[in-house]
């Protein structure tokens, strides 16, 4: 589209094989730091219009097995991010979680919706916890200062690249439908959810950064084709052929003791629509062929 883009990342869930094509690209600049290393995010941000902020302690199971971390990332993360954009005048997208609907059950999720979280001593919250806090955060500065900031609440983003190393169902389930391993549901497996493909969801976050009336609000970024965990290694199975025979985990050996789960994720997309016309273009079984072509090859 003509802009210089800048990319800021650890490499903590990534891969530089992902961007190896773009980093010969002159209006591309890379940079390897922590999204809490002051100085880089002034110099970056100094130099953007639009800061695009998805850093954060991502899956499952590193946010039980590293609580610290997962909420210090997410919190702290986001005001660097917030100082540095409010610094230059950055217009500032957060990348927030269905998670933040915690134990809901208006179906679909709705941005004005309550939330309902469980214990403070369950890990499992500590991240939709600090996801909520990020939310605050951007508002805040929305209305004390008066920066763009726009959030969104992002419902399993999916896609060929993505590593099942925490947490992350679908390259797990199809790693291991390849592989003719047993695909293991944790829980019962009825518990459901809705994927959308990171394609489509790139295509909502640039409507979203370049709308003149979209500041200061929540949007849900998410597909509405809702599956059981079970149904989904179901047409996993049939798409790859796998004999993988499907077997089920309780949550407490998969995670810890007393793990929460949520039974239904199912957002209500009807605010970026009206706002930007947007909505998924992909179905689940476009999204799990281009993953099994992707991790087959």
């Amino acid at each position: 589209m003509g802009y210089r883009v800048l990319v800021l990342d650890n490499l903590s869930t990534g891969r530089m094989v992902n961007i190896a094509h773009l980093l010969p690209h002159p209006h591309f600049h890379f940079a390897r730091a922590e999204i809490t290393d002051g100085t880089v995010m002034d110099r970056l941000a100094s130099e953007a219009d639009v800061i695009i902020h998805l850093a954060a302690a991502v899956g499952v199971k590193l946010i039980v097995e590293r609580p610290v971390h997962t909420i210090e990332t997410n919190v702290m993360g986001t005001e660097y991010v917030l100082k540095s954009a409010l610094r230059y005048g950055c217009r500032t997208l957060i990348a927030s979680t269905s998670e933040v609907y915690g134990k809901g059950s208006r179906i679909p999720f709705s941005e004005d919706d309550d939330v309902l979280l469980g214990a403070t001593n369950k890990n499992r919250w500590a991240y939709a916890a600090s996801k909520m806090v990020d939310e605050f955060l951007g508002l805040a500065y929305h209305q004390e200062y008066g920066l763009e900031t726009i959030l969104l609440r992002f419902f399993n983003t999916v896609g060929p690249r993505q590593v099942g190393h925490y947490g992350m169902v679908i390259p797990r389930f199809v790693g291991r439908a390849l592989a003719g391993e047993p695909i293991e549901l944790f829980g019962d497996g009825e518990q459901s959810r809705c994927f959308c493909d990171v394609r489509d969801v790139v295509q909502a976050v640039i409507h979203l950064a370049l709308h003149p009336d979209s500041p200061g609000r929540v949007y849900n970024i998410g597909g509405t084709e809702e599956v059981t965990i079970r149904q989904l290694a179901e047409r996993i199975k049939i798409l790859t052929n796998s004999h993988s025979p499907i077997v089920t985990i309780p949550y407490d050996q998969a995670y810890a003791p007393g793990f929460e789960d949520m039974r239904r994720r199912v957002p209500d997309i009807s605010r970026v629509y009206e706002l930007v016309g947007w909505q998924p273009t992909r179905s689940l079984d476009e999204i799990l062929t281009s993953v099994i072509e992707y991790m087959g090859d």
